[in-house]
């Protein structure tokens, strides 16, 4: 059983009870993303660097090896994953 401050921090996620801090996914959008015409449809894409420090900080989640900064910005850039995984759905649907 462990005890402490990791302890509660873990106990109180499990019960929602904490919110997680996240990077701003907006402020990857200007350097951070393009768009790409696919089959003539403009989709949104990562850029390469950000799509490998997208990988990277999978990796390091992984690994257990994530700073609290670093979850904070693996949490915002994989919520902006998931808004234009959602616009990019919504474009293919309407073509």
């Amino acid at each position: 059983m462990r005890f402490g401050l990791e302890s509660l921090r873990d106990r109180l996620w499990d019960r929602g009870m904490i919110t997680q801090t996240m990077v701003q996914p907006s402020s990857w959008v200007e350097a951070g993303v393009t768009i790409q015409t696919i089959r003539g449809l403009n989709l949104f894409k990562f850029t390469d660097e950000l799509q490998a420090r997208l990988e990277a900080l999978i990796d390091q989640q992984k690994a257990h090896t994530l700073t609290a900064q670093e979850e904070a910005e693996l949490a915002g850039i994989t919520e902006l994953d998931r808004i234009f995984t959602l616009i990019n759905a919504r474009i293919i649907a309407e073509s």
